[in-house]
């Protein structure tokens, strides 16, 4: 894939993997774009908040949504790792070794860069010799079945509220951009930015294109999408839960720290920016948890983590 050229100069050095993952991430967003036909239009949710802001007819602004626990409670990945594992994809035995993992992302409400890691390894080697298509149609089906229901509506609002003012809406995350790409189509949004993974004639080889769409990448992301575009990063706005995607937030004009956790509550309460918890519950505001945490988290965790699956050796 062709490394895309429209990085505009940047404050903080970034890893050549980063920018690599970063250009891939827009590259791909873009192309899937443009290829996909009448997106369906999901119907708004009602919130109490909206914000004082898009200003109606700016184009040159756009806004960027974090997936996991932004716009979705949970995970993309685990999800997926969900319907992966229904259709036999590999083996119930090895549900057990990594249901804490999910578990822990449902009841912290915060990603861990090792399970993560893991999941996104085991990901690839699940995927790898399938067809891209296979996956696309598996993606389809896995929304209707696992994430619908688990859309926060009071950022679906938000996101609607930029499109309602003519701009562009685009998800931004670590999730496989198929993936993304198929949430963004379904919630009505402009396209998604994920990580790029490898095929070659249509089928997975096993490997990304750079490094997956996380921390700095994200920011490389949409800075190199923004040069596309001719969107002035000043006027623009992002979103997300996690103080991993500071780099990203910290790029625009508008940041919103949404179901915050701790770091970025803190982080974002010192800047002055501002702060959405769609979380019900005391504990949610307090400490970051996410609601519905609990025996049903870890019952959802067992099957959920799935995605975390290693290869047999």
């Amino acid at each position: 894939m062709a490394a895309l050229g429209w990085l505009t100069p940047r404050k903080h050095s970034a890893t050549a993997r980063s920018v690599l993952a970063g250009e891939a991430a827009a590259e791909a967003g873009l192309r899937s774009t443009q290829e996909s036909h009448a997106a369906s239009e999901a119907e708004a949710a009602k919130a109490d908040e909206v914000p004082d802001f898009p200003v109606f007819g700016d184009n040159r602004a756009a806004a960027f949504f974090d997936l996991d626990n932004t716009v979705m409670q949970g995970a993309a990945i685990f999800h997926l790792g969900r319907g992966l594992y229904k259709r036999k994809f590999f083996q119930r035995r090895e549900l057990a070794r990594f249901a804490w993992q999910q578990t822990w992302f449902r009841l912290a409400g915060v990603e861990d860069p090792e399970h993560m890691q893991d999941a996104r390894d085991s990901a690839l080697s699940i995927v790898k010799g399938h067809r891209v298509a296979e996956l696309m149609s598996i993606g389809e089906e896995v929304y209707d079945e696992y994430m619908a229901d688990r859309i926060w509506p009071g950022t679906r609002a938000l996101a609607q509220a930029h499109l309602d003012a003519g701009q562009q809406v685009w998800l931004v995350t670590a999730a496989p951009v198929e993936t993304a790409t198929i949430i963004a189509r379904r919630l009505g949004l402009t396209g998604a930015l994920g990580t790029v993974a490898e095929s070659i004639d249509g089928v997975y080889t096993g490997k990304l294109v750079g490094e997956p769409l996380h921390g700095p990448a994200k920011a490389e992301a949409v800075r190199a999408l923004a040069a596309a575009e001719g969107f002035d990063l000043d006027r623009c706005a992002a979103y997300s839960d996690s103080h991993n995607d500071i780099p990203m937030l910290s790029l625009v004009g508008h940041p919103y720290a949404i179901n915050p956790d701790t770091k970025l509550r803190k982080h974002a309460r010192r800047l002055d920016w501002r702060l959405r918890d769609y979380r019900t519950g005391r504990k949610a505001a307090k400490v970051g948890i996410p609601a519905a945490a609990g025996v049903g988290a870890l019952a959802g965790g067992t099957a959920a983590a799935v995605a975390l699956h290693r290869r047999r050796r």
